[in-house]
């Protein structure tokens, strides 16, 4: 395929405001592609050279980018400065500057393939003179582009392709076209692989090769994350109790960093955020640990990263441990200062084989047996329990300790692990469940408003949606500004200013028009009062009442960004119905411990 098409199915979807829409043309254009063209498409329709886990980045920034584009263009910098500061878009004033120009090279096109390659090219290029490679590459590839792709390309570059297609409306595309009449089912299929697999190219790939069929023999594999299986919600520990049908295990809900560590043959370890990003370098003392932790290798197993008190070897809250993320220096004296144990609650692979068909006892047992413990490296604190007084004693136990609340986990012969999937087999229960509302909710941002007064240099209010899975959707739950301090505001600010879009989102359903549209990608954790029934946001139209969605009153931003969270792993409309309809607005004092 011709780098040309590439760009101009860019440009088709960039138009689109219907997510149907968006599948529909996907599909279409998919369909066409050769098959050495699949990966390469899927990666780039993300903004993204490798999946996500791989952590492969271009490493170019504005400044680059820019001097290229002049190169390319034959134009003086400053005056490229001034047409890309009337546009606002540097893909924009690539397609102005460079219209009416002949494309070099004797009119050779581009092919898809020769520009993914060479864009993975000048993501490994490193080192002295590395910069100048880069500029020097991208000035050759612009050289060689008409107006349509130069936009895109430049887009691409900058990390602002824009077009809002996400995994999963990629993984739509791929049912419509492998459904064969049946898009629930194929749907269904290419999801529980990608959850195992996610990798997008490599999924397209095996579906080209055998349709359907051909990802059965997709299964967990070292060195590729699997998407985290995700925990329900109850009211009361009675009714965790009786969903369980009697009898469950309680484990702690540590205020940490969940992580899944896969270690090779070897002993080589990595660790993988729930967001499947590589955590490795930023956690040397917790590979270290783990290095000699397991008799059997390899192993994946899945735990809890928490922060402890050096001095006292008390748990310490979540803020502690972000202070770690991201960190490229002084790794040795923060962990050092903010030292990390890791509470270890799941095993999804021993040797060759894989545990997520066995049951949760089963799975739990064989990690106990393989692990060796050490002061950094531990089992979550767990209780088999029948009786309510038990349950409610564990759970004050757990608050005692610094933990938010207990996780409930399924002792039944279907309790697998559900690779991405969230359900009954484990239910969280934490401490603000006492409170008028029953937890805090995990809401994405879709908009921001441009501050005033004080706030007046940033953004200083933004609107929030939680998830529909059933919809694919976002749908809008409150506008909040307060709990933000100045640094947050500046912060995300910025980094909104860099991801603005002129239109709303074809994933996002909203009856609000804020200053400024973004992709849903940045998850807050907020409190209400409680959550009311509303005629203006979305969240759950027409579920509880005819004309009415959901809002959260009172809302308040806690502090936390929630970054270790992907946008569909926010609160999602189902759990803010079951919210809804069991918020406790009398609560009897919960028993001493």
């Amino acid at each position: 395929m011709k780098y040309r098409e590439f760009a101009e199915a860019c440009e088709r979807i960039s138009q689109v405001t219907k997510r149907l829409e968006i599948r529909s043309f996907l599909s279409e254009f998919l369909r066409k592609l050769d098959p050495e063209d699949i990966p390469p498409a899927l990666y780039m329709l993300q903004g993204q050279l490798r999946p996500e886990y791989e952590g492969v980045e271009l490493g170019v920034g504005d400044a680059l980018v820019l001097k290229a584009l002049a190169t390319a263009a034959h134009m003086d910098e400053g005056r490229l400065k001034e047409e890309v500061r009337a546009t606002g878009d540097m893909g924009e004033s690539a397609f102005k500057v460079l219209s009416g120009r002949q494309v070099l090279e004797e009119g050779r096109p581009l092919e898809l393939s020769e520009t993914y390659d060479t864009l993975r090219k000048i993501g490994s290029t490193t080192g002295e003179g590395s910069q100048e490679g880069k500029t020097g590459a991208i000035a050759i590839l612009l050289t060689r582009t008409s107006p349509v792709e130069a936009k895109h390309l430049v887009r691409f570059l900058l990390g602002k392709l824009r077009l809002g297609v996400k995994e999963m409306t990629l993984l739509d595309a791929l049912a419509e076209i492998y459904g064969e009449g049946d898009f629930k089912l194929a749907r269904g299929t290419i999801e529980n692989a990608f959850n195992m697999d996610p990798d997008l190219g490599e999924i397209g790939t095996l579906l080209r090769e055998g349709g359907l069929k051909g990802l059965e023999a997709v299964t967990v594999a070292l060195g590729k994350p699997v998407r985290p299986m995700l925990a329900e919600r109850e009211r009361s520990l009675q009714e965790v109790l009786d969903r369980m049908g009697g009898k469950m295990a309680l484990e702690y809900k540590y205020d940490g960093l969940r992580v899944q560590v896969h270690v090779d043959r070897d002993g080589n370890v990595k660790i993988f955020s729930r967001r499947l990003e590589d955590l490795s370098s930023q956690f040397p003392d917790v590979v270290a640990a783990l290095k000699g932790a397991f008799r059997t290798l390899p192993v994946i197993v899945e735990g809890e990263c928490v922060p402890v008190d050096p001095e006292t070897g008390e748990l310490r809250p979540f803020q502690e441990i972000s202070r770690r993320r991201g960190r490229k220096y002084d790794l040795e004296r923060i962990a050092t200062e903010i030292p990390v144990e890791v509470f270890l609650f799941d095993l999804l692979l021993e040797g060759t084989e894989s545990l997520l068909p066995k049951p949760y006892p089963e799975r739990r047992e064989r990690l106990e047996k393989l692990t060796r413990t050490s002061s950094a490296v531990d089992f979550a604190t767990r209780e088999i329990v029948s009786e309510l007084p038990e349950a409610e004693r564990f759970f004050q136990k757990a608050l005692t300790d610094g933990c938010e609340g207990v996780v409930a986990k399924s002792l039944a012969p279907d309790s697998r692990y559900k690779a991405g999937g969230r359900g009954f087999l484990w239910i969280k229960y934490k401490r603000e469940y006492t409170q008028e509302l029953s937890d805090t909710i995990d809401a994405v941002i879709v908009g921001a408003y441009r501050g005033r007064g004080k706030r007046a240099q940033w953004y200083g209010a933004f609107l929030m949606a939680l998830y529909d899975p059933d919809r694919e959707c976002f749908s809008t739950l409150c506008k909040v500004g307060t709990g933000f301090d100045e640094e947050t505001l500046a912060s995300l600010t910025q980094r909104l200013t860099n991801a603005a879009l002129t239109a709303r989102p074809p994933s996002v359903e909203s009856g609000f028009a804020p200053d400024v549209w973004v992709d849903p990608e940045i998850v807050l954790e907020l409190r209400g009062a409680e959550l009311s029934l509303s005629p203006v946001h979305t969240a759950a139209t027409g579920l509880i009442r005819e004309g009415y969605g959901l809002a959260l009153r009172f809302p308040r931003f806690t502090g936390r960004l929630r970054d270790d969270k992907g946008a569909e792993e926010a609160t999602t409309v189902g759990e803010a119905v079951r919210m809804y309809t069991s918020q406790v607005r009398h609560v009897e004092e919960p028993p001493k411990p």
